[in-house]
């Protein structure tokens, strides 16, 4: 029997942007910035790689605040509910699916790391997914340059010597 398998990279959103000094540093003066440069590198990481991406960035203190989950371009950004975390987001999410699933959840929480472990599921550091990225990143290069290469084309007139290229256009023009 054949199962089919799905990849997942979960997030704990807040907890990348506080791990990365780049995110970091947008986020002092533009917490909305940062979690849309982390979003838009995440992007590019799901499209790559194929796996659906999941961001969770907590709404714990944030009065009134309901789950919302707003589907973008290969990935789900979700903003939990008042007094839910992201971990305890992310803890049922992994519970919800199958034990076939390859499913990666990115934290620095040490915590977090030891129940996504044991609910099945790997975990990478923050160091660990930006690694990933970068590898990412430098294989799209090398395969859209060698794209490029493959385009380029192959033209027979390139190819021949002058003078069968002259016979062939005499035959052209009596035609």
């Amino acid at each position: 029997m054949r199962r089919n398998i799905k990849s997942y990279l979960i997030v704990d959103g807040y907890n990348i942007i506080n791990a990365w000094d780049d995110l970091k540093d947008i986020a002092k003066n533009d917490l909305e910035g940062a979690r849309e440069k982390l979003i838009d590198i995440i992007i590019e990481y799901a499209e790559f790689t194929g796996r659906k991406a999941i961001i969770v960035f907590d709404a714990y203190n944030i009065k009134n605040s309901k789950e919302t989950i707003e589907n973008r371009k290969h990935i789900e950004v979700v903003y939990t509910k008042e007094h839910q975390t992201a971990d305890s987001y992310i803890e049922k999410f992994i519970t919800s699916l199958s034990k076939y699933d390859d499913v990666k959840v990115a934290t620095n929480d040490y915590a977090e790391q030891q129940i996504v472990l044991g609910k099945g599921a790997a975990r990478i550091s923050s160091r660990e997914l930006k690694l990933d990225l970068e590898h990412a990143k430098k294989s799209m290069k090398e395969k859209n340059s060698s794209n490029q290469k493959k385009i380029q084309r192959n033209w027979l007139e390139d190819r021949l010597d002058k003078e069968t290229l002259s016979k062939l256009e005499n035959i052209r023009r009596m035609h």
